[in-house]
C-alpha cells in the first residue's frame, strides 16, 4: 500500500492529492511571526522605557518627604507599583502616620490583584516562574499583555514590559533620590504625567463598547470631583464605583420595557 500511493502521488500534477488524503496542517510562516514578535518587544520597550522614566520623580518626592535612600529604593524593588508608591509618599509628606499612609497604599494595589486573575488564564506561565512573574503585575504590563492577539504575543508583551520597566524603574528611583536637590521641581520636567499618559495611550483603544466609554467617563469625573476633597489615592478607589453603577444604570433600563408591557 505505501508503494501504491507513493505512485499514484507521483503521478498527479504538483499540489494534487488522493481523494480522502487530507492536508497537512497549515503552519504559520516564521517570518510572520517574526515580524508580530519584534512589533510586540517594540511597542513593550516603548511603554517600559516612557513609565520607567517616572522613576525619577518618585525618587525625587520621597526624598522629599523625608525617606532615606535606602527606605525609597525597597519601595520600588520590593512594592514595585508606582501609584501605590506615591500615594505612600503623598501621605508621608502631608503629615499622615505611617500606618494610614500604608493602608491608602495596599488598597490602591488591590487592583492588581485582579489583574492577575484575569492574566493568568491568559498567559498560563510555568509554576516556576509564576512568583516572579506576580511581581510584574502592574496596570502596563497587564493593559499590553492584553492588548495581543495570542497568548505568544501576551507572554511576550508582559515579560518585556515588565522587565524593561522594573529595571528602569528602580534605576531612575535611584537617581532621582540622588539627586533630588540637584532635580528640583518634578512638574517643571513633566516627568510625574509619564506613567499616566502611557496608560491612557494604552487603554482609550480598548473602550470599543458605549457601557466601557461611559464607564471610564463617570471613573475620570469621580476621580477629579474627589481629589480636592479627600486623602491622597482615595479618589482613585472611588472611582472604581464607576463600573458598577454603570452596569446597575444598564439594568435598570434594560428593565423599563419590560415593566411597562407587564402593566
Amino acid at each position: 500500500m505505501p508503494e501504491r500511493n507513493q505512485t499514484i502521488q507521483s503521478a498527479l500534477p504538483a499540489g494534487v492529492r488522493p481523494a480522502g488524503e487530507s492536508a497537512p496542517p497549515a503552519t504559520p510562516p516564521a517570518a510572520g511571526r517574526g515580524g508580530d514578535d519584534r512589533t510586540v518587544v517594540r511597542d513593550a520597550l516603548g511603554v517600559g522605557v516612557a513609565v520607567g522614566l517616572s522613576g525619577f520623580a518618585f525618587g525625587v518626592t520621597s526624598a522629599g518627604a523625608g525617606l532615606s535612600l535606602a527606605q525609597t529604593c525597597a519601595l520600588s524593588l520590593l512594592v514595585f507599583t508606582g501609584a501605590s508608591q506615591f500615594a505612600l509618599v503623598g501621605a508621608l509628606a502631608a503629615g499622615g502616620s505611617p500606618l494610614t499612609a500604608a493602608a491608602g497604599a495596599f488598597f490602591l494595589g488591590t487592583r492588581n490583584a485582579f489583574y492577575g486573575l484575569r492574566l493568568s488564564s491568559l498567559l498560563r506561565l510555568p509554576r516556576a516562574v509564576r512568583p516572579a512573574a506576580a511581581h510584574l503585575v502592574i496596570d502596563e504590563t497587564s493593559l499590553v499583555a492584553l492588548a495581543q492577539r495570542d497568548r505568544r504575543a501576551a507572554r511576550i508583551g508582559f515579560a518585556v514590559t515588565g522587565i524593561t520597566l522594573y529595571l528602569l524603574w528602580n534605576l531612575t528611583t535611584l537617581l532621582g533620590a540622588l539627586g533630588a536637590a540637584a532635580l528640583g521641581d518634578t512638574a517643571a520636567w513633566g516627568l510625574d504625567a509619564a506613567g499616566p499618559a502611557v496608560f491612557l495611550a494604552l487603554l482609550a483603544p480598548m473602550l470599543r463598547t458605549a457601557a466601557e466609554r461611559a464607564t471610564a467617563g463617570l471613573a475620570v469625573l469621580l476621580g477629579l470631583g474627589l481629589l480636592p476633597v479627600l486623602p491622597a489615592g482615595v479618589p482613585v478607589l472611588v472611582a472604581a464605583l464607576a463600573a458598577p453603577l454603570v452596569l446597575l444604570a444598564r439594568g435598570l433600563r434594560a428593565k423599563g420595557p419590560d415593566r411597562g408591557e407587564g402593566r
